[in-house]
């Protein structure tokens, strides 16, 4: 039986392209023209997914999202929200409202379908009980420097495109930059989550404080104050708080910095997957040499820390790759290339630099890592679950 897809747009002329798109797909489409019809038609039919316009005469879409979302019976309903609006403030508004995807018109169909098969395979995931399970990745440096929180950040918009909402968490307390980087004015969100006692932390209270990017980007984050680094947390909340969101079904990505905090080297064991930066230069390599065996040692499961090589500087200054192996004894699973031009346009702006300029090689760089860590190693800790 196909999947069955709610269009609600105003404009008859925009609700029949997309229904004949989406139905060129093999899919079955209902349409509604007004808010009020669209909640109707979404309680009695309970379709796959709502293609949701925003401006409409008798109720903009922001509102439908809310009620939809405030009703038991279609809470869980996919939403993309599709407009003409490309304000940030506009697509922040969204997410606020609780859609699950934005796309703005006119949109090209290729796009479309693939947003549609994306989010609709992250719903089928999210009806398969355990498999559904989030996947927990931190993130890791050799020593400060090599662009561990730039990973993470574009790592996580990466994803987006494949992933159930990835989150970003930077563990940094006192000295994170994730949040500074994504143009956020008041970053905030981990201190207040780890302050809570383990045994009463809940999904609802990471949902309470999440920053909601304009990207769509999920976050908690935190500050550069010297009030946080003060605070710390304890290893039994930094635990809990990871198994909370495995426990929300997200892939989501710890900013760990450098590997030299107590509570750090000990959380690790918690997280599913370890990304370890470093870049091809004598110093932090002689470092990574001395860490990597410390950190393999305490993984419950050998062979799970991947080896990221960031270049920072001219290609002649670099050790070369397979030397790089041989000093750490590990295969590398992605080579990123120097970018500062673009790291700087795109911190500027405060957006990722996967989205600001997409097809640029550091990018696709950073998606096919993305797409590797989505298909492949998803695969392989599911398949752990099933045995």
């Amino acid at each position: 039986m196909p999947e069955k897809i709610l269009v609600v747009d105003d404009d008859l002329d925009s609700l029949k392209l997309i229904g004949l798109m989406l139905q060129r797909h093999g899919y079955e489409v209902s349409a509604a023209h007004a808010g009020h019809q669209a909640i109707v038609k979404a309680t009695a039919e309970k379709p796959d997914l709502i293609i949701l316009d925003v401006m409409m005469p008798d109720m903009n879409g922001y509102e439908v999202c809310r009620r939809l979302r405030a009703n038991t019976d279609t809470q869980t309903i996919p939403i993309i929200m599709f407009t003409a609006k490309t304000l940030i403030d506009d697509k922040v508004a969204g997410f606020e409202a609780g859609a699950d995807d934005y796309l703005t018109k006119p949109t090209h169909p290729a796009e479309l379908a693939s947003r549609v098969r994306a989010m609709l395979a992250r719903r089928a995931t999210a009806r398969k009980g355990d498999s559904s399970k989030g996947v927990t990745i931190g993130v890791l440096g050799a020593k400060g420097g090599v662009g561990v929180t730039t990973l993470a950040i574009n790592l996580g918009a990466a994803l987006q495109n494949s992933d159930s909402n990835p989150l970003l968490v930077d563990m940094r307390l006192g000295s994170g930059s994730m949040g500074l980087m994504l143009g956020v004015q008041n970053p905030h969100g981990v201190a207040e989550v780890l302050s809570k006692p383990a045994a009463e932390l809940r999904a609802k209270t990471i949902e309470e404080k999440l920053t909601i990017h304009g990207s769509g980007l999920r976050a908690l984050l935190s500050s550069a104050s010297l009030r946080e680094a003060q605070l710390g947390y304890s290893l039994e909340a930094g635990m809990a708080l990871a198994r909370q969101v495995r426990a929300m079904g997200r892939t989501t990505l710890f900013d760990l910095g450098t590997p030299l905090s107590p509570n750090s080297i000990r959380l690790q064991r918690e997280l599913d997957l370890l990304i370890f930066v470093v870049e091809p230069m004598k110093a932090t390599l002689a470092a990574a040499r001395e860490i990597l065996p410390q950190i393999e040692s305490t993984r419950p499961t050998p062979g799970r820390i991947h080896l990221v090589v960031v270049n920072r500087a001219q290609s002649g200054l670099q050790t070369p790759w397979h030397e790089v192996e041989q000093i750490l004894g590990q295969e590398i699973r992605a080579i990123i290339s120097s970018a500062p031009e673009l790291t700087y346009q795109a911190t500027n702006l405060g957006t990722p630099m996967v989205l600001h300029q997409p097809s640029a090689i550091v990018s696709t760089q950073i998606s096919k890592l993305a797409e590797d860590l989505n298909n492949r190693i998803r695969a392989e800790i599911d398949s752990e679950v099933t045995q």
